[in-house]
Order: C-alpha cells, then sequence, then structure tokens
C-alpha cells in the first residue's frame, strides 16, 4: 500500500478465489426470489444478470469479490488491495456488509409506498449509510489486525428499483452503459491518472501508457471516513449495465467492451465469459471481474389508490 500527498493507494494484488453459491467464493448471491403473495413484480424477471470472475494470468489468488441480490435489484462489486492477501478481506467485507445492510434496510413493499422522488432519495441515502458502515468496519480491522493493516477496496454499488437505479462508487472500478449501441462510462474514477487527465497534464493516448494506472485517490476501508459519490439515473428496457474491475477496463479497450455487449446483449452469461477471456488474452495481468445486469422490460411501481387497492388483494 503506497502513499502519496493526494493519499493514493497502489493496489497490490495477491488475492484469493473464494467461493458462495457460484463457486469458491468470489462470486456470492441470491438466486430469483419466488413472487411473494402481494408482490408487485419481480425484479428477477425485468432483469436478467449474469457475474464472472477471474483471477488473471499473473495473481496467484482474486482478491475481487461479487455480490448479487436479484430480489432487490442489489449488485455489488469490490476489487481489494493490501499486502498478505488482506485486500480479499476488505472486498469480502465491503459486499457482504453492504449487501446485507442494505437488505434489511430496503424494504420495496415500505418503498413502494413512497413517492418516486423520495424513492430516489432513501436509495441514496441509504447506499451512503451502508458503505459509511462498511468502511467504518474495514478500518477498524485492519487498525486491530497488523495483517490487515492499509488494507482497502474500490467499489461500485447499483441498486434497481422502479425504472431508475442508483449507483455509488468508490475508486476506479466502473459501471459501463450501452443503450442503444452507444457505450458510456458511467463512474468517474477516483485515481491519480483520472486528476492528470481532468488537468490536461495528459492526453488519454498518453494515459493509456501510464504507470499510475494503479493509484486511487479514494478507496473503502482507508480512512476513518470516505464520501463516495452517488447518483441515479432513469433506466430504459434494452439497457445493459456493465460493473468491472480494472482487471478488465485496464486489459480491454472500451471499443471491444461496446462490440462484445452489442454483438451477445441477448446472453449475459456467455457476454460476461467473453469479456473476462478478452482480459486474459490481452495478458490477464490483474483479477478479472465482471456483472452485468440486461434491462429486459420495465419494472416501474404501480402508484395512486386503485393500484395500491388491486396490490392488496393479490
Amino acid at each position: 500500500m503506497g502513499e502519496r500527498t493526494q493519499r493514493t493507494a497502489s493496489k497490490k494484488k495477491t488475492g484469493y478465489e473464494h467461493e458462495g453459491a457460484k463457486g469458491r467464493g468470489v462470486v456470492r448471491g441470491r438466486g430469483r426470489a419466488p413472487r411473494h403473495s402481494g408482490a408487485r413484480l419481480n425484479l428477477g424477471e425485468a432483469l436478467q444478470s449474469a457475474s464472472h470472475t477471474d483471477p488473471g494470468r499473473v495473481r496467484d489468488h482474486n482478491e475481487d469479490c461479487i455480490e448479487s441480490r436479484p430480489d432487490i435489484g442489489l449488485y455489488v462489486l469490490a476489487d481489494g488491495m493490501g499486502g498478505y492477501n488482506a485486500g480479499e478481506v476488505a472486498s469480502g467485507m465491503a459486499t457482504s456488509l453492504i449487501s446485507d445492510g442494505l437488505q434489511e434496510a430496503w424494504q420495496p413493499r415500505e418503498v413502494d409506498k413512497m413517492g418516486r422522488g423520495d424513492a430516489m432519495a432513501l436509495a441514496e441515502r441509504l447506499s451512503k449509510e451502508q458503505i459509511g458502515r462498511a468502511n467504518s468496519a474495514i478500518f477498524t480491522t485492519s487498525q486491530n489486525n497488523p495483517e490487515c493493516a492499509g488494507m482497502g477496496t474500490t467499489l461500485v454499488v447499483c441498486l434497481f428499483y422502479d425504472n431508475f437505479v442508483a449507483v455509488a462508487h468508490i475508486g476506479d472500478s466502473r459501471l459501463y452503459r450501452l443503450r442503444g449501441e452507444l457505450m458510456e462510462q458511467v463512474t468517474r474514477d477516483h485515481s491519480l491518472l483520472q486528476e492528470q487527465l481532468d488537468s490536461g497534464l495528459i492526453t488519454p493516448e498518453e494515459a493509456k501508457l501510464s504507470q499510475n494506472k494503479n493509484l486511487v485517490t479514494r478507496a473503502l476501508g482507508i480512512d476513518p471516513m470516505v464520501e463516495p459519490e452517488v447518483h441515479v439515473y432513469e433506466t430504459q428496457p434494452g439497457d445493459i449495465y456493465l460493473l468491472c474491475s480494472d482487471g478488465l477496463s485496464d486489459m480491454v479497450e472500451d471499443e471491444e467492451i461496446r462490440l462484445t455487449l452489442i454483438a451477445l446483449r441477448t446472453n449475459p452469461g456467455l457476454t460476461v465469459q467473453q469479456l473476462v477471456q478478452a482480459a486474459n488474452d490481452n495478458g490477464g495481468r490483474d483479477n478479472i471481474s465482471a456483472v452485468l445486469i440486461r434491462v429486459v422490460e420495465p419494472y416501474g411501481v404501480p402508484r395512486g389508490w386503485l393500484a395500491r387497492f388491486k396490490a392488496f388483494f393479490r
């Protein structure tokens, strides 16, 4: 873990491939939830998702961690950092604490009673609260355990609800969105390289060859407090959202990512496998993780007295 005047953290990956519901720990999640009596919709039907993670060609272990809770539209990706495999501890704590916290705090049947604007505001607030809670836990663990000193993690959190997605992120893990044939990077990296680009010190072409790619200016668990960047975006049927660690975005050009998303848009599982394979084919210098969510159909919440009356008798 290196330090600079901007409190940048150098990501040192020694990793660990753990397995949850889908394997030895990096991918955790809950399967599609059954439709309960009185439920207005099943997000598992409106959102099609898949994820894949791989240690890459160079690292022995995998310090990335993924958590999916499709029943509440929640997807979390973390890319751990720190020596002595501490990165896996940080990313694992981040994904589990944030997912469990939001699973408990975000109650769709109660949120349904709110106005849409209030629901957006609540999604932002709860995301910040749970990220803050995870940050405190990771920081405390690193302070109390020498083997975890300096550990931290990047983070991307997506919470889908009522035809919008609340996005929170820290560090240089990314969220991309494909709409039609246009792909955009939704998140802005918290990195020294991004600051150099913003200030005009280097060009995008020079950035591709920079030695500062792994220096993040913001990370979860490094300081007692952290400020995540949180925004809410409208979604549309056909949208594809890709959460990924820098092991993918550093190794595969954005245009290749875009073309892969377009070519395989109806098959999320094959898409994430192909993206990870492309990163490995290009060298696989870091752990590689991807989570893909495709909006199959609208998932708006019925509002008004008549909609609530009908829902009561379902």
